[in-house]
């Protein structure tokens, strides 16, 4: 009987292998729940699948291989507007693109690996399934500077889930994500009391966040902010024949209409470092009309670069100067970045080899009868641990960006509802304005109350509305979603039936 074997082993070997390929398909079936098109059914039914898979390993190394294969396809299509940058200059970068996109989803899909290898070895049941996809989820947000950008559970924020965020933050809308999937299978299982309950808790929030969240507030009597967006694309950004088009867009958008209480340029909005800029402000200052003006701005100090917001009056002064801390590696700075500019790499939107300096770090600034505002510049608003590290409560968000870098189909509208998320999480209002789009108005519960469409030149006038009082995920941030992740382990491992069926792989 000994001769079968050779063609036992290797029918196991492709059934892993096929085991393998269908562990990515999944994954890029659940990452349809991303923006734009926020199918969250895509998403339950791949997580489902994966869960499924799951069950049926036999070891943790046969895990973190399945959750590795789910995270690659995952992060290959949720992620690929990573290209784009790659592509403005095409000539010098466009042959990296395909090998940052597999780099970039291979490398995050690691963490998704270390979370499927954590939880088998806790058990195979869901709650270890979903302690350890947690923890994988938020160590991916901090470690090596953090990319928490295409969680599953962002999924929901295009629906009433959102309203959870402001108690739960991200990891809260996940784990609801990951019962939802886990409860799917426990139903067509035929566990059907189990596959219930979790479908049923997910509907219940799912039904109790329509109804807790209030209508919009009346907002008449709200200061109203200018919203300018000039379009610019980012291969004609700093074309010397287009910069006086686009820089007078701005003066023009920004003197139409009747005065508002704010005027709120993009991030980089002038062609000239603040250094010497002074007669560029003066001229933005008499567009205003005596209201103060936020732009983004580079400026150099002590021989770096900064990546910079910046307050005008109504004399064209600065009353306010905010520098980007948390940079976009091998974007706007790279490691050892001065040695390597010999050789010819930079980061794509850096000014020198080592790229922009970082500044000291979050910082609310005064902006008269309007409140207190955060400033966030692009990349800031991906993170919560940015806004959680303001020195002191905002009365709301202020994020410029120029998402001209991330094409216009998928990665602007992920970085909106980043920013949504952001809002719902801490009670407080963002204005949020963008080179080529989407700038918006956003409340406190996350909702978009005002935009500029992606790829328009234009400006809106939008209501801010007032904030909301801290929510409990402002007070406590993560640490209520992480301790319930080890619970979930710790309770995987010391309950009994963590064995794998026989043959379970």
């Amino acid at each position: 009987m000994p001769a079968p074997a050779p063609a036992s082993g290797w029918l196991a070997r492709r059934s892993r292998a096929g085991g393998l390929v269908l562990a990515g398909g999944l994954g890029a079936l659940a990452a349809l729940g991303q923006a734009p098109l926020g199918l969250w059914p895509a998403t339950v039914l791949g997580l489902a699948g994966l869960f499924a898979l799951f069950r049926r390993t036999g070891g943790w190394r046969r895990a973190a291989a399945l959750g590795w294969a789910g995270g690659t396809g995952h992060f290959l299509l949720a992620l690929s507007w990573i290209i784009e940058p790659f592509l403005v200059d095409v000539a010098r970068h466009g042959w990296m693109a395909p090998f940052a996109l597999a780099l970039m989803a291979g490398g995050l899909a690691l963490f998704w690996a270390a979370g499927f290898a954590l939880a088998r070895a806790a058990g195979r049941g869901a709650a270890a399934w979903i302690g350890g996809l947690l923890l994988a989820e938020a160590a991916r947000g901090v470690l090596f500077t953090g990319f928490p950008w295409a969680q599953p559970g962002h999924a929901w924020i295009d629906t009433p889930l959102l309203h959870w965020a402001g108690w739960a933050g991200a990891l809260g809308l996940l784990a609801a994500m990951l019962v939802a999937a886990a409860g799917l299978w426990h139903l067509l299982a035929g566990r059907r009391w189990a596959g219930a309950a979790g479908l049923a808790a997910v509907a219940v929030l799912y039904g109790a966040g329509a109804a807790l969240t209030p209508p919009p507030a009346d907002t008449r009597e709200a200061p109203v902010i200018r919203l300018v967006q000039p379009n610019a694309p980012q291969h004609e950004k700093w074309d010397p024949e287009k910069i006086p088009v686009f820089f007078q867009r701005q003066i023009d958008y920004t003197r139409a209409g009747p005065r508002p209480d704010l005027v709120v340029w993009p991030e980089t909005a002038i062609p000239v470092l603040l250094n010497d800029a002074q007669p560029t402000l003066d001229a933005i200052a008499r567009a205003a009309r005596g209201v103060p003006v936020v732009l983004g701005v580079q400026r150099m100090a002590q021989g770096r670069f900064y990546n910079s917001l910046v307050v005008l009056d109504a004399d064209g002064g600065v009353t306010a100067l905010y520098d980007k801390h948390h940079l976009v590696p091998f974007g706007e700075y790279i490691p050892f970045g001065d040695w390597l500019a010999r050789y010819g790499i930079q980061g794509m939107a850096a000014q020198n080899g080592a790229g922009y300096a970082a500044g000291p770090g979050a910082q609310v600034i005064g902006l008269g009868d309007l409140g207190r505002a955060l400033p966030l510049i692009c990349y800031e608003g991906v993170f919560p641990r940015n806004v959680a590290a303001a020195p002191g409560r905002a009365d709301f968000m202020l994020l410029v960006t120029n998402d001209a870098w991330f094409g216009r189909v998928s990665g602007p509208y992920q970085h909106l509802a980043q920013a949504r998320l952001r809002s719902a999480e801490q009670g407080l209002a963002m204005v949020r304005v963008a080179n080529t789009g989407v700038s918006a108005m956003i409340d406190p519960w996350g909702r978009v109350t005002a935009r500029l469409p992606l790829g328009q030149a234009g400006w809106t006038d939008a209501p801010l509305p007032a904030p909301r009082p801290p929510t409990l995920y402002a007070r406590t941030g993560d640490l209520p979603m992480l301790g319930l992740a080890l619970l979930a382990l710790l309770a995987a491992a010391l309950l009994p039936g963590r064995r794998p069926p026989p043959n379970g792989d």
